[in-house]
């Protein structure tokens, strides 16, 4: 009987321990993400500051010129190439935008030069407010 007993105390006592060590790694875990999350914010002009955009002069952005519409990823199922179906949908009412990455600039200029560069890597200059680019020039990164 007492042989029973003592092993019963030794899985009982690795248990707790085991259940312990958990309970420490989740705290862990939870206050370092807490930290992250916290310090991503503070990086972030734009979750700290809920006033009107400001005006970022003279930068240079990079990405995809396409519509707003399809974004960078264009129907599979249509025909056309990515340049052509942002052309097709900019006629149909859709605006030119340059996405990079998750972000998404709409574009103040011309739209015949922006039409050249549908479907292409471009080098954008000009000044940003907001999500809206007023460009200054177009240069393709092919």
């Amino acid at each position: 009987m007492q042989h029973n007993r003592s092993w019963i105390s030794l899985i009982g006592s690795c248990l707790l321990m085991a259940l312990g060590a958990a309970f420490a790694f989740a705290i862990i875990v939870a206050a370092g993400s807490a930290a992250l999350a916290g310090r991503q914010a503070s990086d972030d002009p734009q979750l700290t500051s809920p006033a009107a955009p400001q005006t970022v002069p003279g930068g240079f952005y990079e990405g995809m010129v396409t519509d707003s519409r399809c974004g960078a990823r264009h129907s599979k199922n249509s025909r056309l190439g990515s340049a052509e179906c942002a052309r097709q949908c900019v006629r149909q009412g859709s605006t030119y935008v340059l996405v990079d990455g998750n972000r998404r600039y709409k574009f103040v200029g011309s739209e015949e030069t922006l039409a050249k560069f549908a479907g292409q890597r471009i080098r954008i200059s000009g000044a940003r407010q907001g999500e809206t680019i007023q460009v200054s020039s177009a240069v393709s990164l092919f």
